[in-house]
């Protein structure tokens, strides 16, 4: 049984490999919606042009040369602007549109500062008498195009894109909604701020907020509106005072010489005026455990916006948990709510009633329940639908997750992937913390999604397959064992990072911090595709680092091609490299990759670097592994390829290898295995080629063991597995059948399909006379093939058709 472990463990490595997540697939695979973009309110803003309808800008006049003229911005599409001439009204027959990368679009007043012609076009010019009058009236209140999106390095930039690294603004007290403390961004993803207070060089006091966030402002917005800047209150004690106020003066300095542009916050909501009083209850997601909801009370009102909300707690001892709201706030609900819903309320603290009511509680306590008008309105998702959301327990990540639940404004999300499982958190629809399907990939941010393996074929196509391997594929082992394919000079020992050496300028030095010391030993192929892998993934650009490896080649090296992959800004690409397969082209190969990347020869490869690197590349200046960057170098888009020693000449492309914007997985067979099965029987082993990998790297053992396995009959196989199988069959999945299904009629399966959830396809079993014996003949591909179903759909109904083999061969088979 060693070889049937070793499928079993290559089964699961096809499912591992999920760690190149991709959401299309795994949506298409099982059936599930994703929640619609136009739910994310926060996400739809932050993807919108910085440039607004009813902007002015002064613009070139078409047809006459060294003149402008005042523009009104229509409408923006990305970094297209729609324009109308002032003058025009409501005329759309001229509107115009221009790209503000390439367009000459100046701020209002452009001209007169530069004594440049300001005019209106020849086709109004008779219009008005007094231009100057009609333009004074015209600009008076109106918003002129900022200087700084017309020209410069923030020209055309969306407006989450004005926020970069190291910008200073102000961020709201947790505890004190009059006192703010400057904040630096540490980084952004598509607009999700990593911020950290001016003063603090501990990143454990880091936060992420979203942009939009009511708690953020421009810096001086404390200043102007009289409100206090000074440092956290759980922070205080960190310095001493003169300390914080030379730390905000000299991060004050550095702002003012590239401020934070005030069209940043353009789409902050205004905050609305509450009702609340001091002393009334109500129900709220818990602040600092979002698993389930808790009865608190309003026990402070700073101003008609904000007031304090205090989790209820009867215990002496009790410390009090604070939080500042206003009347938006997400997760504040009216008393009842829970009851209404049909959702559990968690018992105060100190409440000695076993059976909470809050009847009683309300008397108990003296308050009164806060009224419903007090709460904002709901806007809906639904059940089952999928997103990404942010582990309320690790700010930085973000996980797959799924709503369990939809209660009024609540969402509750099952975070898939976590290490440890933790309950359902709730999370209001209006959350800055929950993001689209894809958002994630968009912006180059980590996606923690299913660890569980996904079943991605029924067992049925696994029996199938398992007959193929032991009929087809255990003699071809053999041989190759024979050849040496297995051990030998097809296999390399450990292949080493070197994380101090120069990583040069295509690699992220923190990222190659982060990958393990050593790779390997096994199958050269496979340890240098791992390794390679790695490499792609620490680029700054991954897709240039894909390009660089296209041009390592030799034609005196014994190869076969790799897929190798990349993505960059929301995009995924695919190419093909060549690879080297013997263990003593490794080190060469190792070394001119290294040498395409300009890095050191020896970050990676067969030598361990300990404390000093034999090439002495920790004292050596960056150009010691440039020197090649001098030389014309021909770059080939993702696909083509190119001679190494004819770097003059343009690369050739080759036939179908482009660059292409990745929706589907593809898998490649092993190249160098050739036989002359039926095309059903290559089908398969294309579709598995990951599985005759795994097996290649088989230990010694198992070719001792094929023999044995070999005077098995393929019956008593067969009943083995299935037997094995159904061991880890559900008990509540398991099918008791009346009647031998080999003798099933057209109608008996039809019968049965319609008794199932597949009962929408028991028509296409009717219509394609499918019966018992046919039935039980069934496998994914066939279904997919011949009935033309999605991926979906055909495991759902594989699925289905198993439970009956398994019946089968339990109740029929003796």
């Amino acid at each position: 049984m060693l070889v049937f472990v070793t499928i079993v463990k290559s089964c699961k490595i096809i499912d591992k490999e999920e760690v190149d997540f991709n959401w299309e697939e795994y949506l298409e695979e099982t059936g599930a919606t994703a929640a619609p973009h136009t739910s994310f309110r926060h996400v739809e803003l932050s993807l919108q042009s910085s440039f607004q309808p009813g902007m002015k800008l002064e613009v070139a006049n078409k047809g006459s040369l060294d003149t402008y003229w005042v523009a009104t911005i229509i409408t923006t599409c990305g970094q297209l602007l729609l324009l109308r001439y002032c003058g025009y009204g409501d005329d759309r027959k001229t509107d115009f549109w221009c790209d503000v990368m390439t367009a000459e679009l100046h701020p209002v007043g452009w001209c007169a500062q530069n004594n440049k012609t300001l005019q209106p076009p020849e086709a109004i010019k008779e219009k008005y008498s007094d231009w100057t009058e009609f333009l004074i009236k015209e600009l008076t209140g109106s918003r002129t195009a900022p200087a700084n999106l017309l020209e410069g390095p923030l020209r055309g930039k969306n407006t989450v894109d004005l926020i970069v690294v190291g910008c200073i603004l102000e961020v709201r007290d947790a505890f004190e909604p009059s006192v703010y403390w400057a904040a630096r961004v540490q980084c952004n993803v598509g607009g999700r701020l990593c911020l950290s207070y001016v003063g603090v060089n501990d990143s454990a006091y880091d936060m992420w907020m979203f942009y939009l966030d009511t708690r953020l402002r421009p810096l001086g917005w404390a200043k102007e509106n009289n409100l206090s800047l000074k440092p956290p209150t759980d922070l205080c004690d960190l310095r001493s005072s003169s300390e914080w106020t030379e730390a905000l003066d000299e991060a004050t300095t550095e702002a003012l010489k590239s401020p934070l542009p005030l069209e940043v916050f353009k789409d902050h909501a205004d905050l609305s005026t509450h009702s609340f009083r001091a002393g009334m209850k109500l129900e709220m997601v818990s602040p600092s455990e979002p698993f389930h909801i808790c009865p608190v009370s309003v026990t402070k009102v700073y101003n008609e916006y904000y007031f304090q909300i205090t989790v209820d707690d009867l215990t002496a001892e009790a410390t009090p948990t604070h939080v500042v709201c206003h009347a938006d706030s997400p997760g504040i609900l009216p008393v009842q709510w829970c009851l209404k819903n049909g959702v559990g309320l968690e018992r105060p603290q100190g409440f000695e009633s076993q059976d909470f009511d809050w009847a009683d509680y309300l008397k108990h306590t003296g308050a009164e329940a806060a009224p419903d008008v007090c709460f904002p309105n709901s806007r809906g998702f639904c059940k089952d639908m999928w997103l990404e959301a942010v582990n309320p327990l690790q700010p930085s990540e973000l996980c797959v997750a799924r709503i369990t639940q939809v209660k009024g404004r609540l969402l509750w999300l099952r975070l898939e992937g976590l290490t440890k499982p933790q309950p359902d958190c709730i999370v209001d629809v209006e959350s800055m913390s929950i993001f689209p399907v894809g958002w994630c990939e968009a912006n180059a941010y980590p996606l923690t999604h299913l660890l569980k393996t996904v079943c991605k074929y029924s067992n049925t196509y696994i029996f199938n397959l398992i007959k193929f391997i032991y009929l087809c594929m255990l003699p071809q082992l053999d041989d190759l064992a024979t050849a040496g394919l297995v051990n030998g000079k097809y296999c390399c020992s450990q292949l080493f990072i070197n994380h101090r050496c120069f990583s040069g300028p295509y690699l992220n030095k923190g990222r190659i911090a982060e990958l393990p010391k050593a790779v390997g030993p096994g199958k050269c192929a496979v340890v240098l595709k791992e390794i390679l892998t790695m490499l792609i993934n620490s680029a700054y650009k991954p897709g240039r680092v894909l390009r660089e490896l296209q041009m390592v080649e030799d034609p005196q090296w014994n190869c076969q091609e790799e897929t190798l992959k990349a993505k960059y800004k929301g995009k995924s690409y695919r190419s093909t490299m060549r690879i080297v397969r013997t263990g003593d082209q490794v080190s060469e190969f190792c070394r001119r990759v290294c040498e395409r990347l300009q890095c050191c020869p020896n970050l990676f490869g067969p030598t361990i670097v300990s404390d000093k690197c034999p090439e002495n590349c920790f004292s050596q200046t960056k150009t010691k592994y440039t020197y090649y960057k001098k030389r014309k170098v021909g770059r080939p888009s993702l696909g083509e390829n190119a001679q190494d020693g004819d770097m003059s000449k343009p690369a050739r492309r080759r036939k179908k290898r482009k660059a292409i914007f990745v929706q589907k997985k593809r898998r490649t067979s092993i190249v160098g295995y050739h036989t002359t099965e039926s095309p059903q029987v290559c089908q398969t082993k294309n579709t598995h080629s990951e599985i005759f990998t795994c097996i290649s790297l088989a230990t010694p053992e198992s070719k001792q063991m094929q023999a044995h396995i070999r005077v098995h009959k393929y019956i008593c196989f067969q009943r083995q597995i299935f037997c094995m199988c159904t061991e880890n069959f559900e008990e509540e999945d398991r099918l008791v059948l009346e009647t031998n299904p080999l003798e099933w009629s057209v109608s008996d399966v039809v019968d049965f399909i319609t008794s199932t959830d597949c009962a929408s396809l028991a028509k296409i079993f009717q219509e394609q006379d499918i019966d018992g014996q046919a039935l039980l003949l069934l496998t994914l591909p066939t279904v997919q093939e011949c009935m033309d179903l999605k991926l979906g759909p055909a495991i759902k109904l594989c699925h289905q058709i198993e439970r009956v083999k398994v019946a089968f061969y339990s109740q029929f088979a003796n």
